[in-house]
């Protein structure tokens, strides 16, 4: 049934529907065989719209290039190579050939340049005798035969419109994009370094140095400042004789913070008092030694040591001379004079030897001996006895949980005081005889434990304490402060480092940019050279390609 209809149809008819059902393009032709120009259009108005990424297939398909034009065009492109070699010194030439690809446009433009410059060659006839003259004339021939030039044309102008402007552009907001994270780095960094910084300042300040000499400054600090800081604690305590005799009350027990009694009653004494009820005649506290800087410098430095043994294996006694330790001993034996007469001996002798004999009959005064009394009165303290009892970790341990013992009693009956509950008030009738025992007077009484608790547990006097007796940790609280400038400095590099960086990033976005608004520009004229090409083909006919994006 379909071949009688289609027999009544003109061919041109025909083929326009075949190739609207397989998707290629119309010709003008073909276009006008089923739109027919209205009367009141002429031709030559109606547009030619071309999707600028198909334009080599819209070529191909219209048989304007042949399919395998890329197989040709190797042989101009050899020609253009060897011809550029032999160019006169010409201005627009030079950037010309210093531009981009070089093109069938671009050679119509060196030809013309040629003529100028190669105008002595020409002869009568009107032909140059110039080699290269005749050489480009020769590229413009074979890029025209076949239309090569327009299928190479398009193939620049597509590869441009969908691989070099994009890919420029894309590399551009790379770069950019880097430059801004480089900056957010740099700011980020900089916050840190503040942040930083006021927390190694924050840390001088609580250890009460400057930080210009961190290490000699804290070993000052605990012959200077801690035995005053461990006598204002043991001052503190003085308001709490009041509570300590309210918990005693409670507890009916005379033993009970013994420590914090005997701070309350003698302050900060010996541990040897504390132990023995007595004060020592003398103190002899183990001295603190401290490695200075120079000492450990050198210690570091010294290397392989020197045990003196170079005059071998012989000791010096200092006498001139020396002891060898490989040659035999030799021993003097003698008689021993035990201070006795020997049997049969002299009487006259005996007699002599009277004077040699202990008289117990002679007082103690005459002898002049002083006998001390009982117990540990005007004793030494040594050691650890020696301490202070809030300077002695045993001890001072001991102190603060009889500061413990008591805030939690306190706490206890605070809450039971203002508690509703009858049944637990009942618990401390055992005080109802206590003076001025209310819920106003306990917290005050609480206030004032904690006072004494937050001194004694102070963060700097637990530092200088800790230095004292490990002298190694004075070495470990100076590395951890200086840890904070060592990452002071490595932010200060990173951030250096990364506005460099972003420098870098924006100077190269800034070098493209003028290569990308060439390509565009070079694009955009090879653009409207195609369309100007194609109208001629087609009667002047407007001819736009759409989709360059440009």
């Amino acid at each position: 049934m379909v071949l009688p209809v289609l027999r009544h149809l003109s061919i041109e008819y025909v083929e326009t529907l075949f190739c609207f059902c397989i998707h290629i393009p119309f010709t003008d032709q073909q276009r006008t065989s089923v739109w027919p120009v209205t009367n009141n259009m002429n031709e030559a108005e109606i547009p030619i719209d071309i999707a600028a990424g198909k334009l080599l297939d819209w070529l191909i398909s219209r048989r304007i290039v042949d399919k395998n034009w890329h197989l040709h065009i190797r042989n101009i492109r050899n020609k253009i190579s060897n011809a550029i070699t032999d160019m006169p010194e010409h201005d627009e030439l030079l950037q010309l050939l210093s531009g981009a690809h070089i093109n069938y446009f671009h050679c119509l433009r060196i030809v013309d340049i040629l003529k100028t410059t190669e105008a002595d060659s020409k002869n009568v006839f009107g032909r140059y005798g110039s080699q290269r003259m005749k050489d480009w004339q020769e590229i413009v021939k074979m890029y025209e035969k076949d239309n090569l030039y327009l299928a190479e044309a398009a193939q620049i102008l597509v590869r441009n419109i969908n691989y070099e402007i994009p890919g420029i552009r894309k590399q551009i907001k790379h770069l950019e994009q880097l430059s801004e994270e480089a900056d957010k780095k740099v700011e980020d960094l900089e916050r840190s370094e503040k942040v930083v910084m006021a927390e190694y300042q924050n840390m001088c300040k609580q250890l009460g140095v400057t930080g210009t000499n961190l290490r000699q400054e804290l070993v000052d600090k605990v012959f200077n400042d801690l035995p005053g800081m461990l006598t204002k604690v043991a001052s503190s305590v003085a308001p709490l004789k009041k509570t300590v005799e309210l918990y005693a009350s409670f507890m009916n027990d005379a033993e009970c913070l013994t420590l914090l009694k005997h701070v309350l009653a003698k302050g900060n004494t010996t541990v040897y008092e504390f132990v023995y009820g007595e004060p020592p005649l003398s103190i002899e506290e183990p001295p603190v030694k401290f490695v200075t800087e120079q000492q450990q410098e050198a210690a570091d430095d010294g290397g392989a040591i020197d045990f003196g043994d170079d005059d071998g294996g012989a000791i010096d006694f200092g006498d001139g001379s020396g002891l060898d330790l490989d040659a035999p001993v030799e021993l003097e034996v003698g008689d021993i004079d035990w201070g006795a007469a020997d049997e049969g001996a002299d009487p006259a002798l005996a007699g002599a030897n009277d004077g040699n004999v202990i008289d117990f009959n002679i007082s103690l005064e005459e002898s002049g001996i002083v006998v001390e009394e009982d117990g540990n009165l005007g004793g030494v303290a040594k050691g650890d006895e020696a301490f202070t009892v809030l300077d002695a970790q045993q001890y001072r341990d001991r102190f603060v949980n009889d500061l413990l013992e008591l805030q939690s009693f306190l706490k206890m009956r605070l809450h039971q005081l203002g508690s509703a509950d009858k049944a637990q008030v009942l618990a401390f009738a055992i005080m109802d005889n206590f003076k001025d025992h209310d819920e106003k007077t306990v917290a005050s009484m609480l206030a004032e434990v904690e006072v004494v608790y937050a001194g004694v547990t102070d963060e700097l006097l637990q530092h200088l304490l800790q230095i004292k007796h490990s002298p190694v940790y004075v070495d470990i609280l100076t590395s951890n402060v200086k840890q904070k400038l060592t990452s002071i400095d490595k932010m200060k590099e990173t951030a250096l480092m990364k506005r460099e960086k972003s420098v870098s990033f924006k100077q190269q976005s800034v070098e493209l940019k003028p290569t990308q608004t060439k390509i565009v520009e070079q694009t955009k004229t090879l653009q409207g050279q195609i369309e100007k090409d194609i109208s001629k083909r087609y009667k002047n006919r407007p001819v736009n390609l759409y989709g360059t994006n440009l």
